[in-house]
């Protein structure tokens, strides 16, 4: 008695009537008239000999099939005559029928009922056993990247334990492998995953990663550490989970704590180094090599760019041999996996422009001397040259031009930080929006700038960066590059034309521009195929 009375007194807000709604505005009698006996019965017994209130319109809702009732003529009749009377008008005006009309109901109209009490028809009705229906996972591969996956994992769980995952940036390597990580998780429990990685951006990408990947492929709850920057965690009590390791955070524990990897070593079961290239520097080499010490321990390198240069096979051997010459790259259909990748959408169609045809600046043999034996142009060398007036112009000129020819989102690698200032400062004159982003601008300001720069502000907007965003960094909407940063490094030209090369099913651009200091003519350095394919002869046994 006292619920009908607390229910005679709710106010319906809104249109139409909930499920809920109706239900709890209903007797207990009324309620059971919905359910099988044989389930109330069942629900007495369960209940103290005699379910009700409450626990009977939560246990209602639980098995009370509303859209079918609605659908069938006779317990249609028997829930509209039950409707709330502070309601009974505004559903007779809205579906466009007297419920106590003679008129047949027909499917409009019954769908219009539906609707009222917030229900919709199903995505699919099945009419037969054997119907086919279609089933989107929610951290699914594309095909390249499922076989990738197959390929990967008994080279890293059977063999050698050792392995290359080689796929062109923008395919998604950090997607692909996120399934290798929670395959390992899944296998071996308690275990933990590190990840290493060089810079803010790779790490925070992976953890980001690492959590979506996990809501959909784990198993257990378990932990994700932070030991980069600023974090510090107590490894001694970290057994299983997620471990994101800054390759600089490891080197300074190392000099403070030389075992500190090694004690971790026996609870690690996979060890995933992003930018593999960079792991047979004699720093992160030793901290690699001390976390998997364990030998069921396994090691998975990522990496764009299998190779430390584009002209000495010894140096890329060196890194091949590392990884036991086990590589897993792209596979698909086609004589020219880039071209296919194109094709279909999956990078951005790129267009290579030279920001100058002649130098404009004369070095001395001494700086042309060091060029030669250096992997890449010295810092010094490129600070000079980069704020040359006739360097400045044409870089100005070049992002003019985009953003004429319509580019919306621009990244622009400068040389160095005053460059950087300085573009920044004339494109201001200009009434063009951008910001500037380095190691030095706060924590804020360049989330900030990031987080504008990926939005979807109909405003063109330029990311002038030094130093800090050639890897890790994910904007698919930026469909132009301003590489104003002269090198003869395949990897860093690699990384920086990367920033714009998503296609639009990896959520990018159907075409993008690649403007660059760089001369096209050396090897791979105009064609991202070429590039993709520079180092094969190293990985060859």
């Amino acid at each position: 008695m006292c619920l009908v009375i607390a229910m005679s007194q709710t106010t319906f807000s809104g249109y139409g009537l909930t499920v809920k709604q109706f239900i709890y505005s209903l007797s207990d009698n009324d309620v059971k008239c919905f359910i099988d006996p044989s389930i109330i019965e069942v629900l007495d017994a369960l209940f103290g000999g005699k379910i009700q209130g409450e626990d009977l319109k939560k246990a209602a809702l639980a098995v009370i099939d509303m859209n079918s009732i609605l659908s069938d003529q006779s317990s249609r009749r028997s829930v509209l005559t039950l409707i709330p009377k502070p309601k009974l008008n505004e559903f007779e005006e809205r579906v466009e029928h007297s419920i106590n009309s003679s008129d047949e109901w027909t499917e409009a109209t019954i769908t219009k009922t539906k609707n009222f009490f917030g229900l919709h028809e199903d995505i699919f009705t099945p009419s037969s056993a054997s119907s086919i229906y279609n089933i989107e996972p929610n951290y699914s591969l594309f095909d390249h990247q499922r076989r990738a996956v197959e390929r990967l994992l008994p080279l890293l769980f059977d063999n050698e334990r050792r392995a290359v995952l080689h796929l062109p940036t923008g395919v998604g390597k950090t997607r692909t492998a996120m399934h290798v990580v929670a395959e390992s998780l899944r296998s071996n429990e308690p275990s933990i995953v590190v990840w290493l990685a060089s810079g803010k951006e790779l790490l925070e990408q992976a953890v980001q990663s690492f959590k979506e990947a996990w809501r959909h492929l784990g198993n257990r709850q378990i932990e994700i550490g932070c030991l980069w920057g600023d974090n510090n965690l107590n490894l001694d009590n970290f057994v299983d989970g997620f471990l994101t390791v800054g390759l600089a955070k490891g080197w300074a524990m190392t000099k403070s704590d030389p075992e500190w990897a090694a004690r971790l070593a026996s609870r690690i079961s996979l060890v995933v180094f992003d930018e593999a290239h960079q792991s047979v520097a004699t720093t992160y080499k030793h901290i690699t090599e001390e976390l998997t010490l364990n030998y069921k321990c396994a090691l998975l390198g990522l990496t764009a760019t299998p190779g430390r240069t584009w002209a000495d096979i010894d140096k890329d051997g060196e890194l091949a041999d590392f990884y036991f010459r086990q590589k897993v790259t792209l596979e698909v259909d086609s004589e020219n996996p880039i071209k296919y990748l194109i094709d279909n959408e999956f990078l951005a169609h790129p267009k290579f422009v030279t920001l100058l045809s002649e130098p404009g600046y004369t070095l001395s043999e001494s700086e042309i001397s060091n060029i030669a034996d250096s992997f890449d142009i010295p810092n010094q060398i490129i600070e000079s040259l980069s704020m040359s007036k006739q360097y400045v112009a044409a870089v100005i000129k070049s992002i003019i031009e985009l953003l004429d020819n319509g580019h919306q989102r621009i990244l622009v690698f400068a040389a160095s930080v005053d460059h950087a200032h300085t573009i920044s400062a004339i494109l201001a004159v200009k009434s063009v929006s951008c910001s500037v982003v380095t190691a030095n601008t706060s924590k804020r300001l360049r989330e900030q700038a990031i987080s504008n720069f990926k939005s979807e502000f109909e405003e063109p907007l330029v990311l002038i960066n030094f130093g800090v965003l050639t890897t890790g960094f994910d904007a698919p909407s930026a469909s132009a590059v301003v590489i104003a940063r002269p090198t003869k490094s395949l990897v860093l030209f690699s990384q920086m034309v990367g920033r714009a090369i998503r296609g639009p099913k990896a959520g990018g651009t159907k075409e993008c521009s690649i403007a660059t200091v760089v001369d096209p003519t050396l090897p791979g350095f105009g064609d991202i195929a070429e590039a993709f394919h520079n180092w094969e002869d190293a990985w060859t046994i």
